[in-house]
């Protein structure tokens, strides 16, 4: 265990639960410089990271879901590069999605070990609409899904929620109109899905960028056309289960920005937050946050040290 001055910024959710606070006791019993914050309304995460970084804090820990990791996320990258902690991961969500991609531990005690003695390893963000975020971005029907499924329904079902959404949503749906354009093509077929990746799922579980590195200074792009019957359906389920490979419904390719145009808003989730845009630029900014990830992290090109 490292004696950095690490400290954890608590979903106020999750401020109460008895195996986190149990961990949080054992660890600075250990020895750990631990501290803790709790957030209790919109702006609390980005004070706090103003604050860590003012007062010295060199790790910090966002306990709670990949919204909190979203809101950490944007309040450290409000800082100078320099001046930014590491950042850790204490996963509380319902879906988790970077920590499972990642291969962060979901036991509170192993997630806060962890963000306590790894290494520090420099990871891509990446830069939308004005947002940032680590893990991914889906738009259309993935990011409608997200965002209307319970959140009761989240808590029982964990991530088999958004497929049972899915499925209740589906009879309804209507593809998205568009263009995108990035530096290596474009393309305005009518859109069922659009994922940018960074990290390798979304949607609780759904990997839909199996390529994606954190520290490979690129984007994952997966495009899923629409289709007009249950054949077409069931092709574009087939190819997205084939992954990376490309399809007559599914494109996947790797680019460093993508722009949407369109007449109409697209529903988008960033790292689970939702947005609603008509135009929107992504674009990876290489190497812009410190990340506290396993050795062995799979969405890491690079070792520790590297």
């Amino acid at each position: 265990m490292t004696d950095d001055r690490a400290r954890v910024i608590l979903n106020g959710k999750s401020a109460q639960i008895p195996e986190v606070r149990e961990a949080i006791k054992a660890l600075r019993k250990a020895g750990a410089n631990l501290e803790v914050r709790v957030t209790w309304e919109a702006g609390d995460a980005l004070r706090f990271c103003a604050e860590a970084s003012r007062e010295g804090v060199s790790r910090l820990i966002a306990g709670g879901g990949d919204g909190t990791v979203n809101e950490l996320v944007n309040g450290l990258m409000q800082l100078d590069r320099a001046e930014r902690p590491a950042l850790g991961v204490l996963p509380l969500g319902s879906a988790n999605d970077f920590a499972n991609g990642a291969g962060i531990p979901l036991e509170p005690r192993l997630a806060l070990a962890l963000a306590l003695e790894a290494s520090p390893r420099w990871a891509d963000v990446v830069c939308l609409g004005g947002q940032y975020y680590l893990n991914m971005a889906s738009c259309g029907f993935g990011a409608e899904v997200t965002s209307s499924t319970p959140k009761a329904m989240k808590r029982m079902l964990g991530g088999g929620a958004y497929s049972l959404m899915g499925a209740l949503q589906a009879w309804r749906y209507q593809p998205y109109q568009g263009r995108l354009s990035w530096p290596e093509g474009e393309s305005d077929a009518p859109l069922f899905l659009l994922a940018i990746g960074n990290g390798c799922q979304a949607g609780g579980g759904q990997r839909l960028a199996p390529s994606a590195k954190l520290d490979d200074g690129l984007l994952e792009v997966l495009i899923v056309r629409d289709f007009e019957s249950l054949s077409g359906l069931r092709q574009a389920l087939d190819e997205l289960a084939a992954l990376p490979a490309c399809g007559d419904y599914v494109n996947y390719f790797q680019t460093t920005r993508l722009r949407f145009d369109s007449d109409a808003e697209l529903p988008l989730t960033l790292d689970g937050e939702p947005f609603e845009w008509k135009h929107f630029e992504a674009e990876v900014l290489p190497g812009e946050l410190a990340l506290l990830l396993p050795a062995k992290c799979p969405l890491m090109s690079l070792a520790p040290g590297c």
